[in-house]
């Protein structure tokens, strides 16, 4: 830890550059992969079980001190993550290697921690972070799948991956996303930075990824939905520039399932030196 004056502990832990967290305390940063099929979304509920719950309550258990952890991006129930990054702040004296198996061993099987590490007090997973990015699975097949049902989202007609790809491209940069944000998202602004979007197939699977500074709600998941209707060539792939420039939710199709949706990675500042993450999952190759 850097040394600096002491400071307030904020709520929200936003640290000051500059300043420390209280003595004894530590920041840990963690990258847990989880099959949200079995729960009710990231963030924890009084009605349901939620990915938060589980891994507050491992940790906890772990750092024999009530635990709170705050993460890079909400997920939706029945969406996955392979690399949300989390951060807690503990007195817990436990090495990297003890906090995995110790945090894994009392966690359901369904949720998994890949690493962790301590990190500085300006470390914040969710405020830090500079990108996020998205893979959506579509299985393009006849049938529906039997094994992969929660998994991946099923499309019985032949999709167009490239003119899907080529569509995609036309969201690329700062852009006012109200056609494709949920009614219900409660961010102040419907703007959002795409750094980058492909589609592509890898036999039967098809495969949207998108990186941005940041999502809306449902934002992934209404742009897909608007891409498999190009892809079925039920639209053109200028109709996705269409509806962007429309900034009117109305006037485009449904939201695409969250079973096809996964979290597969966060960026940020070099200086934090956050391990490398694959995308994954890890049964599609990234071309």
């Amino acid at each position: 830890m850097t040394q600096g004056k002491p400071w307030e502990y904020l709520s929200n832990g936003l640290v000051p550059e500059g300043e420390v967290l209280p003595e004894g305390l530590k920041r840990i940063a963690a990258a847990v992969e989880y099959d949200g099929s079995a729960f009710c979304g990231w963030q924890r509920q009084t009605h349901s079980p939620s990915v938060q719950f589980h891994v507050e309550a491992a940790i906890t258990q772990v750092a024999n001190e009530r635990i709170s952890v705050a993460c890079a991006g909400r997920t939706d129930t029945g969406v996955h993550a392979t690399n949300q990054i989390i951060h807690f702040d503990t007195r817990a004296e436990r090495n990297s290697r003890n906090w995995v198996l110790g945090v894994n061993a009392n966690l359901p099987f369904g949720i998994r921690l890949h690493w962790v590490a301590e990190q500085p007090a300006q470390f914040h997973a969710r405020f830090a972070a500079t990108a996020r990015t998205y893979r959506y699975l579509i299985v393009n097949q006849p049938h529906r799948s039997a094994l992969f049902y929660h998994w991946l989202t099923w499309e019985k007609r032949l999709l167009d991956q490239s003119l899907m790809h080529v569509a995609v491209q036309q969201l690329l940069g700062e852009n006012d996303f109200s056609s494709f944000r949920a009614a219900g998202c409660q961010s102040n602004s419907p703007n959002r930075n795409v750094h980058a979007a492909r589609v592509w197939r890898q036999g039967e699977l098809v495969i949207l990824e998108i990186t941005a500074n940041a999502f809306l709600h449902h934002m992934v998941r209404n742009i897909t939905g608007a891409l498999m209707c190009i892809g079925r060539g039920d639209y053109p792939a200028e109709w996705l520039g269409e509806l962007l420039e429309k900034r009117d939710r109305t006037q485009a199709p449904p939201t695409a399932p969250p079973n096809g949706l996964y979290l597969v990675g966060v960026n940020y500042p070099q200086h934090f030196d956050v391990p490398s993450f694959k995308p994954g999952p890890q049964f599609i190759s990234d071309c």
